[in-house]
């Protein structure tokens, strides 16, 4: 059996995994838990927006370690990481956007305010976005591994931004889930019993379910380097 092949049954049986945790979360929240006291069934699609949250943290910090890695090494292989962990941190923290809108509608009876936690994250995304398309203009590889290393670096500092935010400002009416906060929220729900289970599986889940998508498109990035080179290689003959 081939190391490659090794990996692959791996990765398979990684989304496998993530497949089932989905599932089992999904019920935990839907059916399990029982609806908060303030909140009602809307606090259940906090368990996803938690979840999609971390998965973005996760993502971009993989971004930063990438950054660091290459920057002291010039390998490839942690730009494709970077590269990699900024499209599955964008699209992570698209779904905390979105699931956060759902939320606010019931709760704050607008889908949308320019409240301190919103704004951060909204400028979090669009300063991935921009890594995405200031990427693309650039067009010396080195140049662009270099360029794309610093700049996933310094942007990660949007991301604890957004982490702190909540916990600095006192005008924010984003709640403050877990921890002591000065700010008094508009929305906020204590974590006890199954809600605190339900929340840490769902966490846990996210957790794996970013690692897989990381480490897919990881591969489908070697993968589409490698049709190319063969592609010269044809041509060339």
């Amino acid at each position: 059996m081939t190391y490659s092949l090794q990996r692959t049954r791996i990765l398979r049986g990684l989304t496998y995994v993530s497949a089932v945790l989905f599932v089992i979360g999904l019920y935990l929240a839907l059916f399990w838990v029982g609806p908060e006291k303030e909140q009602g069934a809307a606090q259940r699609i906090f368990y996803v927006h938690l979840g999609s949250f971390l998965g973005a943290f996760l993502a971009f910090g993989a971004v930063v370690w990438a950054g660091i890695a290459y920057l002291r090494s010039r390998d490839n292989r942690w730009d494709v990481l970077g590269m990699s962990g900024v499209e599955i941190g964008l699209g992570m923290s698209a779904i905390t956007i979105a699931t956060g809108m759902c939320w606010a509608r019931p709760i704050w009876n607008t889908w949308w305010t320019w409240d301190p936690r919103l704004t951060s994250i909204t400028i979090m995304w669009l300063a991935y976005a921009a890594y995405v398309m200031l990427r693309s203009g650039i067009e010396d590889p080195e140049r662009r591994r270099r360029f794309a290393a610093v700049y996933g670096i310094i942007s990660f500092a949007s991301v604890l931004f957004t982490v702190i935010i909540i916990r600095v400002r006192p005008d924010t009416i984003h709640p403050v889930v877990a921890g002591p906060s000065e700010s008094d929220p508009e929305g906020g729900f204590q974590i006890a019993g199954r809600i605190r289970t339900t929340l840490f599986f769902n966490l846990f889940t996210f957790t794996v379910i970013t690692i897989t998508l990381l480490w897919y498109r990881v591969r489908l990035e070697n993968l589409s380097d490698w049709v190319l080179r063969r592609k010269m290689q044809v041509l060339a003959d």
